[in-house]
């Protein structure tokens, strides 16, 4: 009698047991594959461009980025581009950049460290005066994803703030790119805290090594080929070429149907209306 009630007991506890694996292999077989997200530790900015003319899949996805008030493109199929230039210091190249959107009329963010606006204070002004954002990009440049203070992160914009309104007159439009694209969760956090935007980019090509700038040929392989509705993209202020080809780059952009727009003007950073 005792033996039989151990193997029905034995027979109720596998029973049940397959049907808990039976269970976890339907809930595995059915589940939605893993999106990207932001993640909690340090994060590298990346893309992926898989189709020409298409946005590229980012390692975070545009609503994961909302919630700490971060952008990299428009989900749009409207062909608007939104320029921006990461200027890490000044060399010469800047000056016909600007001359090329003020000859097109195109508006652009310039994402500027704080000993560029204390060696270029001209330059600041002409962004300022000319319609142009001049966007933070942290005063020393750092990793500051290995920022771990509230206090450290805050002085690393700040400062750049104060130098802004100290050349301009003007308060600094809150608006942010993590130096290399380096970020986590806790660095969108401390920004979007002090009242910042974040913006990383959709399009990018490498153009930031002085001594060995892409040719015009290989810059308008990635910047034509890559474009797509939405894009922000990002350039650097330091590059030779960029500077000896952005007239005739935005030209070719006009004749593909495209048209720019500032930041500011991106409608996910539009307040809510009732």
């Amino acid at each position: 009698m005792k033996k039989d009630k151990i193997i029905k007991f034995s027979k109720i506890i596998f029973l049940f047991a397959a049907a808990f694996l039976a269970g976890r292999l339907v809930a595995w077989a059915t589940a939605p594959a893993a999106s990207p997200s932001v993640n909690a530790q340090t994060e590298n900015w990346g893309l992926s461009f898989q189709q020409e003319g298409k946005p590229p899949v980012a390692n975070a996805t545009f609503d994961e980025l909302k919630k700490y008030n971060a952008y990299y493109a428009e989900n749009t199929e409207e062909k608007v581009i939104y320029l921006t230039f990461d200027c890490g210091y000044e060399n010469g190249n800047t000056t016909a950049i600007l001359d090329a959107l003020k000859k097109h009329q195109v508006p652009a963010t310039f994402f500027v460290v704080g000993t560029y606006i204390s060696s270029s204070p001209d330059l600041i002004k002409r962004m300022a005066e000319e319609g142009h954002i001049v966007g933070n990009h942290t005063y020393h440049h750092p990793d500051m994803s290995k920022i771990s203070t509230k206090e450290s992160f805050q002085k690393e914009l700040a400062d750049v703030e104060s130098l802004y309104k100290e050349i301009t007159g003007k308060e600094m439009l809150k608006y942010y790119r993590p130096p290399q694209g380096k970020y986590s969760t806790d660095n969108l956090k401390m920004a979007q805290e002090m009242g910042y935007t974040t913006f990383f980019w959709s399009l990018a090509y490498v153009d930031w090594y002085q001594d060995k700038q892409p040719s015009k040929e290989e810059a308008f392989k990635k910047l034509l080929g890559r474009i797509h509705p939405g894009a922000v993209v990002l350039l650097h202020s330091t590059s030779s070429t960029n500077a000896q080809i952005l007239d005739e780059l935005l030209t070719k952009w006009e004749e593909m149907g495209y048209t720019f727009k500032s930041l500011d003007q991106l409608p996910a950073t539009q307040p809510e209306t009732a």
